[in-house]
């Protein structure tokens, strides 16, 4: 389902993937709230999963932060800052999660490992917190079939070591560390290797949510009767725990490569960084990514462009040389390099009082560049056409959005400082396709009882 423009960040859509459509199924069915409980296979992976109710603590890594949160809301439980702290409670299987939604009914809002918890807009309400790191198995992999199936609270670090030592991965790269395989997929968090593989919406073949009514209901994977007609995977992707809770997905899995090699170019201009990304991606060569460093100073952009190679040792070495060869005749005498692993701020989100996601048309890359104010930097995937920026506190957003909008392009708020975070507009405007998103959100949650407020348009 898509919203106001098929910008990355947006609610139930999710970042644009450079594979196109899914793999992922399309049918749905209601299901009973039981699951299978076998541990994970020989995983040896820690196990917290015993039913908990009570507050984390602030120093907790991925605790809830109510002062990051929420515009007004006079609701019981109101994440508003100086607002009590909600209850918080950790149910330990899909039956006791769907139990927990049948039985209340007031707000909750889903948290994995809460890496992500900044991501749009605050909650206006939350009468329970509600976290999945108890929905920590791994209840199928078949290795022969590159097919996975883990709990929503599996931490995808957890789940690469498993699959490593099959010579395998999970072709998603987020660099938040921590996170689990729930909040990935609700945050539609991805990396620079979505340029070979895609991103969430292409690697997530089924899910299991609870509705917000406590049904139980599969998408893809080995169910395949359609009842409902939503592909639920792609709509709880990016939708932030908005129209349910997911409660375990099923991953289209890759061998490892065994070789990498990088071909760094540096750059000084917007317009030389879009050239050079160009040449590369119309190029017969097949980087895994083609990633971006860069500062916006008071008259220029500057930076470098990393291209990583991920095969075979000799197709590896072979497209690195020729990539170095094709970037050097276009370098204008700056330095390229070939390397054997990518450098320290490969994939890293930027960081400051306000960090922006952008998406735009990969062409216009050099456009958004100078759309920017001074003063901001940041990564960018140039081949696919979305940048993480750090950008001053008091960048007018209205104007930003303006600027970049000619280019297809969208700029939500990624991450703010918690002063900052209630006066901010984290999506941008709704668009065209906000009514048919109301009528999604009503269908799932009619009572608005999930994440309320966090999507867009404050749905």
């Amino acid at each position: 389902m898509s919203g106001a423009n098929s910008a990355a960040g947006e609610p139930f859509s999710g970042e644009p993937g450079p594979g196109g459509s899914s793999s992922g199924g399309g049918s749905s069915g209601g299901g009973s709230s039981g699951e299978p409980s076998s541990d994970l296979a020989g995983s040896g992976e820690p196990s917290s999963r015993e039913p908990s109710s009570g507050e984390p603590s602030s120093g907790e890594p991925g605790s809830w932060d109510p002062g990051s949160a929420a515009p007004a809301s006079t609701q019981p439980g109101s994440t508003q800052p100086g607002s009590a702290r909600p209850a918080s409670t950790q149910p330990g299987s899909v039956g006791e999660l769907a139990d927990l939604l049948r039985s209340t009914s007031g707000t909750l809002v889903p948290v994995g490992a809460g890496t992500k918890t900044g991501w749009a807009a605050p909650a206006t309400s939350c009468d329970l917190l509600l976290r999945t790191s108890a929905l920590d198995r791994i209840t199928e992999y078949a290795p022969g079939d590159l097919v996975v199936v883990a709990e929503a609270g599996v931490p995808l670090a957890a789940l690469q070591r498993q699959l490593a030592a099959h010579g395998q991965m999970l072709a998603l790269d987020p660099p938040e560390e921590g996170a689990t395989l729930g909040g990935v997929v609700a945050a539609n968090a991805s990396g620079p290797r979505r340029l070979r593989y895609g991103t969430v919406r292409d690697l997530l073949i089924g899910v299991t949510v609870v509705l917000a009514d406590g049904t139980v209901a599969r998408s893809g994977g080995k169910v395949v009767k359609n009842v409902a007609g939503y592909d639920l995977g792609k709509l709880h992707t990016g939708a932030h725990g908005g129209l349910g809770v997911i409660a375990s997905t099923t991953w289209r899995l890759h061998p490892l490569p065994p070789a990498a090699a990088t071909v760094t170019a540096r750059l000084d201009g917007s317009a030389r960084a879009g050239r050079l990304a160009a040449l590369v991606a119309r190029s017969t060569l097949t980087p895994t990514a083609l990633e971006l460093c860069w500062r916006r100073g008071a008259s220029a952009t500057t930076g470098e462009l990393v291209a990583l190679f991920e095969s075979i040792p000799a197709s590896v070495h072979d497209q690195a040389t020729r990539c170095a060869e094709l970037l050097a005749g276009e370098a204008g005498g700056l330095a390229v390099e070939v390397g054997d692993a990518p450098p320290a701020w490969f994939g890293a989100r930027p960081t400051g009082p306000l960090v922006l996601r952008l998406a735009f048309a990969p062409a216009a890359l050099p456009h958004v560049l100078d759309a920017l104010p001074p003063g901001a930097s940041g990564t960018a995937s140039a081949a696919v056409g979305v940048a993480y920026a750090a950008v001053p506190a008091a960048t007018d957003l209205a104007a930003l959005r303006a600027a970049v909008a000619p280019y297809d392009g969208s700029a939500v708020v990624l991450a703010a400082d918690p002063a900052l975070r209630p006066a901010l507009d984290h999506w941008g405007p709704p668009g065209d396709a906000f009514t048919l998103m109301t009528r999604v959100k009503d269908r799932f949650d009619p009572a608005r009882r999930l994440s309320p407020g966090r999507l867009l348009g404050g749905l």
